[in-house]
This record gives structure tokens, sequence and C-alpha cells, in this order.
């Protein structure tokens, strides 16, 4: 029979049967505390030290690798881009979809009760614990960064596109609003978009960006967003060429 120990590692080896490379461990015990949180150490005092600490590391480390990625992908955009850029890739929200991708909703070890509340679901749980394992790699790794980048590079890739995309959507809106408000208009811009074309599959769309009911610019693409910043960067063009 084997010894409450070696149960609770055969079960833990089990659940990690066919795994993301992310959670392939030297040492599998640093992995277990990356996946335990603070509630299950609460109810379970043996289990040892909880993430937390990982996960400031894991946190830092982060931060460093999306700034080298974002540096090497996008040389032509500046300081102020990339690092709103790497606040859209590293922030709680995506951290939480990177956990699911590489199978961590149900491999955290948490209290009852937070699984209860829906811990296995919970953004922030899961960003943390992601954060976490990225600490405890780098330390699995005798502190080698290199090849926890070939890890995390590929799920950068998977997000970076569609960040750049929102981002520079938000961002033409954002500066137009901004002028906008610069000359004394509380109301914000209204966007009046509808499709003008296309079939079903590649449908384009049209919009006009209105202030005070007056036209300010027009653009289209393949979808709303598009037509949006399209029609926001053509009226930011007519504002700098003084066409208004």
């Amino acid at each position: 029979m084997l010894s409450p120990e070696k149960a609770e590692e055969a079960r833990f080896k089990e659940k990690l049967s066919g795994v993301h490379k992310l959670l392939i461990f030297s040492n599998e015990k640093l992995l277990r505390q990356a996946l335990t949180h603070r509630s299950y150490v609460n109810e379970n005092p043996g289990e040892g030290e909880h993430n937390e600490r990982l996960e400031f590391l894991g946190d830092a480390i982060l931060n460093f690798l999306s700034g080298e990625y974002l540096y090497e992908k996008f040389a032509a955009k500046g300081e102020d881009e990339l690092t709103r850029l790497r606040s859209a890739l590293v922030e709680e929200k995506q951290l939480a979809k990177f956990a699911i991708e590489v199978g961590l909703d149900f491999r955290m070890r948490l209290g009852k009760g937070t699984i209860r509340d829906g811990g296995f679901q919970n953004h922030n749980l899961l960003s943390g614990t992601f954060e976490a394992v990225i600490g405890a790699y780098y330390l699995d790794n005798d502190r080698n960064v290199a090849p926890l980048s070939d890890i995390v590079k590929p799920l950068f890739d998977s997000a970076s596109e569609n960040i750049v995309e929102i981002r520079s959507n938000v961002d033409s809106k954002n500066r137009f609003q901004e002028l906008v408000q610069a000359q004394g208009i509380t109301n914000p811009p209204k966007y009046v978009t509808e499709q003008i074309g296309g079939p079903s599959h590649a449908p384009e769309f049209r919009a006009k960006v209105l202030v005070e009911g007056r036209e300010k610019g027009e653009g289209k693409g393949k979808n709303k967003k598009e037509a949006e910043k399209a029609a926001a960067e053509d009226a930011l063009a007519k504002w700098k060429n003084q066409v208004y």
C-alpha cells in the first residue's frame, strides 16, 4: 500500500498526463507549490507553502519576456505604444486565457470554499496561478529564461494580433475623442455604421463619425470595428489638415 505522500504524488502525476510543456518539471514539488492557492493551504496546513511568492517572481519575468517579445516583433512602434501593448498582453484576463490554454484551470489546487465560489473560472486566480507557474518553471530550469521564452512566445503570438487590432482601434477613436473634448465639446463622437455590400462571408462596412450631428469622417472596413477605426483616422487626418 502506498504511503499518503506517495499516493498524493501518484494522483498529482495522473492529473498531469498529456500536459502542456510548461507543466513538465524536474522538481514536481515546485510545480505543486505553483498550483497551490492560499485557500488550499488554509484547509490543509501540512501542504507547505502556497504560490504567492512564485506569483511575484512570475509577474516580473512575464513583464520582461513580453517586453522583449514586443520589442522584437514591432520594430516600428515607439515606447508609448509598446508599453500599452505590453499592458494588454499581461493583463489579468489575457493571462487567465493563457492559463486555460495550457490547462491550469482544473489543475489549480484550491480550497473547497474557493471551488464552490467558482474558483476554477476566476480570472484573478487563473492569472495568478499562471504567473506562479512561470516563476516556478524559471527556477526549475536553473534560473535560465531561454527555455521559458521558447514556451511563452507561441502564447504571445496567439494573442498579439488581436491585441494590436483592438489597441489600434481604441487608440484612433480615443485620440479623436480627446481632440473633440479639447474644443470644449462634452458629447462624445457618435459612430453610425452600416453594411454596404460584399457576400455574407466577406461583408463590407461603412462608418461615419459625427460630432454634434455633423459628419467629421468616413471609413470602410471588413467589420464594424475596422470601419469605425477608419472613420476616426479620416477625421484625425482632416483635423490635422484643417479641413474642418
